[in-house]
């Protein structure tokens, strides 16, 4: 029946909540209104939805399956309602983290970019969730929680399904030594820095000056002193878990 019934109140959906979900549906959505009671079936576009809970104010669905924009509305013995647009949001595609590790303190902001992240609700670390920031559809930023040392899952979790990618976290580097003491003014001399947790540099500096360096390993890294003036300089290696200082300093002699 789609017109006033004799005795039934006329079907009159307002709104729904949430007015949009994924393309492989699933997720339960909730019509208010009046005249609501009784519902025979729920339409989204030309497919049922199955019907899990009624009264006469509202109506839960779980929507089919579907892709853009449909008309949906709810069909009751007084008449069927008007009808409101449902979105379908195709599922999120990670495919950059960045930066890719961080430390096990947290507190650092990492960005997602990929595709269909514009209704990002949650990101979990490993089994700690967090709420991102959506900056538009392609990219979120999110704060990292503090977690142990070790990679962990990241899954993001949108209106339209979830993405996964991983995450490292990192304990903060130690430097320990470095060798030569010392090196000409100029610059160019090669010094190697021992400690630990060095392999996820992002720069090493002399007295704030930035040098060119490569990771040997976990325990070394080889950088290239900057030129300086005469004079001292502390040497500071900073990684994705943190920075420290080498014990001593470097000297710039002739």
């Amino acid at each position: 029946m789609t017109g006033r019934g004799a005795t039934e109140p006329r079907a009159a959906a307002r709104r729904f909540d949430p007015d949009q979900g994924s393309t492989g549906g699933g997720s339960t959505v909730t019509f208010t209104g009046t005249g609501l009671g009784g519902a025979t079936a729920v339409r989204f576009g030309d497919k049922p939805a199955t019907i899990t809970g009624n009264s006469a104010t509202s109506v839960s669905v779980v929507p089919p399956s579907g892709a853009g924009v449909v008309e949906a509305t709810v069909i009751t013995p007084g008449g069927t309602s008007g009808p409101l647009p449902f979105h379908y949001i195709p599922p999120p595609v990670v495919v950059d983290v960045s930066p890719a590790s961080g430390p096990v303190a947290g507190g650092s902001t990492i960005t997602m970019a990929g595709r269909n992240l514009g209704t990002a609700e949650s990101v979990d670390f490993g089994g700690t969730v967090v709420t991102p920031t959506v900056v538009d559809d392609s990219q979120v930023t999110v704060l990292t929680p503090a977690t142990a040392a070790g990679t962990v899952p990241l899954v993001v979790t949108t209106r339209g399904g979830i993405a996964e990618a991983s995450y490292g976290f990192v304990d903060p580097p130690t430097v320990t030594a470095f060798s030569p003491p010392s090196g000409l003014p100029a610059g160019g001399t090669l010094v190697s820095i021992t400690g630990t947790n060095l392999s996820t540099p992002t720069g090493v500096t002399f007295d704030g000056l930035p040098a060119t360096f490569a990771v040997l390993s976990d325990t070394q890294i080889a950088a290239l002193a900057p030129a300086h003036e005469l004079g001292t300089a502390a040497i500071v290696v900073t990684t994705t878990g943190g920075s420290d200082a080498a014990p001593g300093v470097f000297v710039y002699v002739v």
